[in-house]
């Protein structure tokens, strides 16, 4: 008899819940134990499931799911905002090649209120932003075929992509990818219930999402990537 795919408790979201009215060093290390038994591990079971998924359509994502979680400790050097704590657990796959940037990847997040499926390119680097835009200049009419399938439009709402007020300097002004140039990030979005994270479907829902987004963050990344030098002979 196959496992049932992993998912969360009740217990997951009240501790997330608890956590949002209780952000300090004081409620959290007594219930540390919890986090990391309703939380962290299913966190990391799940992360595991979705790998043996996507190492069928986009192995150059998969890598260890203690990589792929991210810590739920806030880095609040420079913040006004003091609460040790994020109110969520979430997990981020970068390419292999590009996890120290932010490049094209997929996401997941649970808080107490919503389970949040992502892929995209939301942080890009300078660098990463110019050779998208140039990629975006030949590759619009592809780039528009994936995210206005019907398949894809039915589950995923577009980034709002942080649009500049006008062109980039150094692009034409009339270009029928202008719409997209200005954009500083490219991605979708779908957001289910927090309960949805309680059912063995879970696994089902987040394959299926990153699935119809992995030839767009295919897309993003290929301007991104070095290619392998050619032999001299």
């Amino acid at each position: 008899m196959e496992n049932m795919p992993t998912h969360f408790t009740p217990a997951a979201l009240k501790f997330l819940r608890d956590l949002a009215k209780h952000n300090d060093r004081e409620w959290f290390e007594p219930r540390k134990a919890i986090y990391e038994q309703e939380l962290k591990a299913p966190m990391l079971a799940l992360i595991g499931e979705i790998n043996h998924e996507l190492a069928e359509f986009s192995p150059e994502h998969v890598r260890p799911p203690q990589k792929i979680m991210m810590r739920i400790y806030r880095d609040i050097r420079f913040s006004p905002n003091k609460q040790p704590y994020k109110t969520n657990v979430a997990a981020w796959w970068a390419r292999q090649g590009l996890e120290k940037t932010s490049g094209g990847g997929f996401y997941i997040h649970l808080t107490a209120t919503e389970f949040h499926i992502a892929a995209g390119c939301y942080m890009p680097e300078k660098e990463q932003l110019l050779a998208i835009r140039r990629m975006l200049l030949e590759r619009h009419e592809v780039f528009r075929a994936i995210v206005d399938a019907r398949k894809f439009t039915a589950v995923f709402e577009p980034f709002d992509g942080q649009k500049m007020a006008r062109g980039p300097k150094g692009f034409p002004a009339e270009h029928p990818a202008l719409d997209l140039i200005m954009q500083k990030q490219w991605g979708v979005s779908s957001k289910l219930p927090a309960e949805a994270a309680l059912s063995p479907t879970l696994l089902k829902e987040i394959v299926k999402r990153f699935k119809l987004a992995a030839p767009l963050v295919s897309l993003l990344n290929e301007p991104l990537v070095q290619k392998p030098k050619k032999p001299l002979f």
